[in-house]
């Protein structure tokens, strides 16, 4: 006996996770199954067994002691960071700073970054407007941006202590491998001056015999940058014209 859509996309939400943002694309459904699909999945709808991110998105809600969950910021985002399979973006500004350990702050909208495209969101569940990223993101890369990205706000983050800040980020570039620090470097010549000069006192303090020449080069001799921070904070900022 043939299955009816209704059942077949039952039976496709339970291998589903819940919280987990599908769409149309991620079920098994026929070209001429799409009109009954969308008022199998209209009656699922109102009976909440799952509910509706955007048009043609979804979610099981995730329940706990306190109801229904909606899932976390980077799920519901994950259909506009990707292309397909490829990342094309992530997610920045004080998400990512809170989820850093920066700022206990988020804020109601979102900023996702990316060189391709300019995302903007604006559902029942997620705000987010676009912000430019200096190189094209991929799934290699998108932490490091998000770290250059927190030294280039670092004195713009809401009630960020900045000497905690220092040690937070230093801590993170720390545990990188030889390769993700020459990554780091790389695209850090791709950052306004500030950043560099941050950055590079940073990994002077993390290790003082690593080569730094080219980062310091890139840097206009005479300018002084701003940030609140010393040689009390870090033992190399006026080596790199911090104050």
């Amino acid at each position: 006996m043939k299955m009816k859509i209704s059942e077949n996309i039952l039976l496709q939400l339970e291998k589903i996770p819940d919280d987990r943002v599908f769409g149309y694309a991620d079920l098994k459904i026929g070209e001429n199954q799409f009109l009954s699909a969308a008022k199998a999945i209209e009656r699922l709808q109102k009976k909440g067994v799952i509910q509706k991110l955007s048009k043609g998105k979804f979610y099981k809600p995730k329940k706990s002691v306190f109801g229904f969950l909606k899932p976390n910021q980077e799920e519901l985002l994950k259909s506009y960071l990707f292309d397909g399979k490829k990342r094309i973006a992530y997610i920045t500004g004080n998400y990512l700073y809170n989820q850093l350990g920066l700022t206990t702050q988020v804020g109601k909208q979102l900023q996702i970054a990316s060189r391709s495209k300019r995302i903007i969101v604006k559902t029942a569940l997620v705000n987010a407007k676009p912000v430019m990223a200096y190189v094209d993101v991929t799934d290699d890369n998108y932490i490091l941006l998000g770290i250059l990205d927190a030294i280039k706000d670092i004195k713009t983050i809401p009630d960020v202590d900045i000497k905690n800040a220092i040690l937070i980020i230093s801590e993170r570039i720390n545990k990188m491998d030889a390769k993700n620090k020459s990554s780091l470097l790389k695209y850090a010549m791709k950052y306004p001056p500030r950043v560099r000069a941050l950055l590079g006192a940073i990994l002077q303090q993390i290790n003082p015999n690593l080569d730094l020449s080219k980062l310091k080069s890139s840097l206009n001799p005479i300018t002084i940058y701003k940030l609140g921070i010393d040689n009390s904070i870090l033992k190399a900022a006026e080596f790199w014209n911090i104050r």
